[in-house]
């Protein structure tokens, strides 16, 4: 089996998993991008796997069902391309003789999912769409921020070795605003200059790992005294000492939002 990242526009991820003859691919927003994976490698397009509504996930839907028949399959409560066989929390669904659980994962829209393998070659594999990214997380379009915390708490509590498909190159960005939240982690002061020689290469920061994400991602380490310090000094929260993890989230948030 094979995992592979198929750059597309500016800066998204279409993730492919294939078995040199099948393939599954996860929010394919450019329907020609997959074609052309397809056709070099000699593939059939199987299934379809959709994490959330928005066009850059989900615009080349309908060119490659058409192509090729696939089969679709998606969130069981947002707007969808279809036809589609929905799912939700709990369910579980085969690719390529894997078994991938669905997470419900809201915040960043009403109704994100994820798709979470415990065993793919090896380790666990984890598609999350826009709800987490390395060194950072989604913007609050349509959930809470409780609502995204929840989420995030969901994934971070997966095993570290967990391979994490982020569907955005943001990580450089994102790890300068966590370097302004924890200016003393030695840890990320180390992940950013690898990350930075990757991109000069034109090699890419993904996958991430749950267990690099807890090191270095300030919103999978929102409770903590480095990063509410962070916040005091920012100005972002006045009182993050007495504000509630909520609260804290929220205002993490909020100064990554304007962040430049």
């Amino acid at each position: 089996m094979y995992l592979t990242a198929l750059p597309a526009f500016t800066d998204n991820y279409l993730w492919m998993i294939h078995d040199a003859a099948q393939a599954v691919v996860v929010d394919p927003g450019d329907a020609q991008v997959v074609k052309a994976a397809l056709e070099k490698h000699s593939l059939q397009l199987a299934l379809i796997l959709l994490t959330h509504h928005h066009a850059d996930h989900t615009g080349g839907v309908d060119e490659l069902r058409a192509a090729t028949g696939c089969q679709v399959i998606g969130p069981a409560y947002e707007k969808m391309p279809e036809p589609l066989q929905r799912v939700s929390g709990g369910e579980h669904v085969q690719a390529l003789g894997h078994s991938f659980q669905v997470m419900d994962v809201p915040g960043h829209t009403a109704g994100h999912i994820a798709y979470y393998c415990e065993d793919f070659e090896g380790k666990p594999l984890l598609f999350c769409g826009d709800t987490l990214f390395s060194g950072g997380c989604g913007r609050l379009f349509e959930g809470t921020p409780a609502q995204m915390l929840a989420s995030l708490d969901s994934l971070a509590a997966l095993p570290g070795n967990t391979r994490v498909c982020c569907t955005h190159e943001y990580t450089l960005s994102n790890l300068r605003f966590a370097r302004a939240v924890e200016p003393d982690n030695a840890v990320l002061a180390q992940y950013e200059q690898q990350c930075i020689a990757l991109r000069a290469n034109h090699q890419y920061t993904l996958p991430s790992s749950i267990a690099l994400e807890l090191e270095i991602n300030p919103f999978l380490r929102s409770r903590l005294s480095t990063v509410k310090q962070g916040l005091i000094q920012s100005n972002a929260l006045s009182n993050a000492s007495q504000a509630d993890d909520v609260a804290c989230f929220a205002a993490l948030r909020e100064w990554k939002n304007i962040f430049k």
